[in-house]
């Protein structure tokens, strides 16, 4: 085999027992003694178990992370563009399944600590089973706000704990922050592929990032009661910036080729990684690329998302210069060559979509797929391989065998900058060595600590926080659902809100389109598929998750979020 591979075509079952804290599975078919664990073949495995938490481009016929996370402003899904949750679950693996893992952390501690293994050894083992710990938690307290926190395994017998409130998120944070800093002190071994120390410290620059940000501008009416913490914002943004530090302290380095980041067989050489996921043919594969030429309709990007993008003097569609005109006419053959529009805007805009516009009653055909619609017109090529891939493997579910990455420098960069920006101590020599980097690569002349407004900001920040987020936004266009995360921190998960904000369910202009046969705005924007009946109404409580009402009836001191019914 040509690539080392240690994730499970299978996902972990979700938990089915009556109370998520307690649940044996699946840690109930060892016998958990002192020999068992002092076989680090044995601990091995129960942490290489903790890899099928990592999506990545899903396994098989799966969704994952990159693509499939449509619930934002950056992409219309063809099929449901609703919140997460529109009532109140009585049960939800979002809720249950990070409880598997963290009781196989707890056990794997607790194994670890009584072993005969070596300092060395169990440091390792324990950092990464507290890794583990802080990411189910992080996921956790992004949904849910208050959450349990169970330090280690848990007694069947001890009902104050089972059976006990909801922690304070900011506690658990505290916590995951302890977790994150011993992993990334303690883990051993480089493999890009398998946990390691730097790993552990870009997964603490986006916690840190996101809990500062978090804490800045979160409110006590949309928050549960909890206001801004300025003191607490500002520990974890300067959290963020040592871990981005140490890691560009290190070897990493831009890849000359962006989409070489998402469209790879391999990404063993690219110097921006630090954590990604293999795939290998008849092994492990996916289904992202097909996805993207589903005949049955695509997730297109969004005209706010398209708007985002500079042009190539660096300037925002409302100041630029340049020709700003976005219709496009039928050629010969009834296409919509879009081309020359993206010709003369940021340089990723024309590796992330189609070139050729994809609607309902003009399909457009990738190198060979079956020819495919997208949702607002504009198809997403970022993902897709035709010089290396087949035909067969390319336009065929779970036939995929592209690497993906988890964690890699880009994402550091942006953390970095907006870190420093939001602490107010972002110089020029530190825009030059992150963001400027990803700029100059997309064709784009860099930032200054004082660029000009856009009157599209309409975020109430700094234009240099709003440029900052801007290239946040489109250098990670579809990846991770970031954008969704990213406008939960920032307190903006109203610009979600389809009547205020109809841009973000709009698409491609086809103002010049005679009898189109999808549905366009008076403005000559196509409406993306099927919004006209789903239109998305913000309300506070969606800052929040429901937590599922069948948990509640097994332990009512598990309040319910706000708003939730």
């Amino acid at each position: 085999m040509k690539k080392l591979f240690i994730y499970s075509t299978v996902a972990l079952a979700a938990l089915t027992s009556c109370n998520d804290l307690l649940d044996k599975s699946p840690l109930d078919t060892f016998t958990n003694t002192s020999a068992y664990w002092s076989n680090t073949s044995n601990v091995d495995n129960q942490c290489n178990t903790f890899y099928n938490q990592y999506l990545g481009y899903g396994n098989g016929g799966g969704g994952g992370w990159f693509y499939f996370k449509t619930l934002s402003d950056d992409q219309v899904d063809y099929q449901d563009n609703n919140w997460t949750n529109l009532n109140v679950p009585s049960s939800s693996t979002n809720w249950s399944a990070p409880f598997t893992e963290i009781r196989r952390a707890a056990y794997i501690i607790e194994g670890v600590n009584g072993s005969t293994l070596t300092e060395k050894e169990k440091n390792n083992f324990i950092g990464i089973a507290r890794l583990n710990r802080a990411w189910q938690y992080y996921q956790l307290v992004r949904m849910y706000g208050n959450v349990p926190w169970v330090e280690g395994v848990l007694d069947p017998n001890d009902k104050e704990v089972l059976y006990g409130p909801r922690t304070d998120r900011d506690a658990v944070m505290d916590k995951v922050l302890e977790d994150l800093n011993f992993a990334a002190a303690h883990i051993t071994g480089t493999n890009k592929q398998r946990f390691s120390a730097d790993m552990a410290l870009a997964m603490k620059a986006d916690v840190t990032l996101y809990e500062g940000t978090y804490c800045r501008y979160r409110t006590a009416d949309d928050n549960a009661g909890k206001g801004p913490d300025e003191a607490r914002a500002k520990k974890y943004l300067q959290e963020c910036v040592s871990a981005c530090e140490a890691l560009m302290a290190k070897s990493y380095a831009l890849s000359g080729d962006y989409k070489a980041n998402y469209n790879s067989l391999s990404l063993a050489s690219n110097p921006e990684m630090i954590f990604y996921k293999p795939y290998s043919q008849n092994s492990l594969m996916h289904s992202t690329i097909d996805y993207t030429v589903n005949t049955s309709g695509t997730s297109g990007m969004t005209k706010d998302a398209f708007d985002a993008f500079l042009f190539l003097d660096g300037k925002p569609l409302a100041t630029t210069s340049m020709d700003t005109n976005d219709a496009v006419e039928p050629d010969a053959e009834g296409h919509f060559n879009i081309e020359p529009i993206l010709a003369t805007r940021d340089k990723r805009l024309s590796i992330i979509l189609d070139p050729v516009l994809a609607f309902k009653g003009s399909a457009y055909s990738r190198a060979g797929v079956a020819p495919f619609t997208s949702s607002t017109g504009y198809g997403i090529a970022k993902y897709d391989n035709p010089d290396e891939l087949a035909l067969g493997d390319r336009n065929n579910i779970g036939k995929q065998y592209t690497d993906c990455p988890l964690y890699w420098i880009s994402v550091v960069y942006l953390n970095y900058a907006e870190a420093k920006a939001e602490l107010g101590t972002l110089t020029q020599s530190d825009l030059d060595k992150s963001v400027n980097l990803l700029m100059e690569r997309a064709g784009l002349p860099g930032l200054t600590t004082a660029p000009e407004a856009d009157p599209a900001n309409n975020m109430g920040v700094s234009n240099l926080l709003w440029e900052i987020r801007r290239q946040r936004r489109c250098e990670l266009m579809f990846d991770n659902w970031t954008r969704y995360w990213d406008l939960v921190r920032w307190h903006q998960l109203e610009l979600l809100d389809s009547n205020k904000h109809p841009n973000i369910y709009k698409g491609a202009n086809l103002s010049k389109l005679a009898n189109p046969e999808v549905d366009v705005a008076a403005d000559g924007y196509m409406i993306g598929s099927n919004t006209i009946n789903q239109p998305r109404a913000y309300d506070k409580k969606y800052y929040f998750y429901p937590v599922p009402s069948g948990q509640i009836t097994l332990n009512p001191q598990l309040d319910q979020n706000p708003g939730w019914k």
